[in-house]
């Protein structure tokens, strides 16, 4: 397995906050998953540019932390249902707070991408 050559300072919260939530689609995983989305395929089907195997990865990352819970049904052909966990509730207002500072920044961040030099 591949080890870090500097590793990760989890003694800091924000630090700790990021290895969790940090992640290009976690936080799109999680506000689908609160909006009411939770088998694998409906979340798959909300992120269309996501690779199904990143999705899964990261849905396993957020059930490894215990953000996220899986329950599989014992049905043919199987079901599995994701749900947010008591932890994955507490983690919204974290997700709605940086929603809000994104809306906020949207104009400025555009102004900024557009006016780039070119990289030569």
């Amino acid at each position: 397995m591949y080890e870090k050559k500097i590793p990760k300072d989890l003694t800091c919260g924000l630090n700790i906050a990021i290895e969790v939530i940090g992640g290009k689609w976690k936080a799109n995983l999680l506000a689908n998953i609160n909006k009411g989305l939770r088998r694998p395929s409906e979340l798959h089907r909300s992120i269309p540019q996501a690779s199904a195997r990143v999705l899964n990865q990261q849905l396993s990352e957020l059930e490894f932390h215990g953000i996220i819970e899986k329950r599989i049904y014992p049905v043919l052909p199987p079901k599995v249902e994701y749900s947010l966990t008591e932890g994955g509730e507490s983690i919204l207002e974290v997700l709605f707070a940086m929603k809000s500072w994104g809306e906020t920044y949207k104009n400025k961040f555009h102004e900024l991408i557009q006016n780039e030099p070119a990289v030569k």
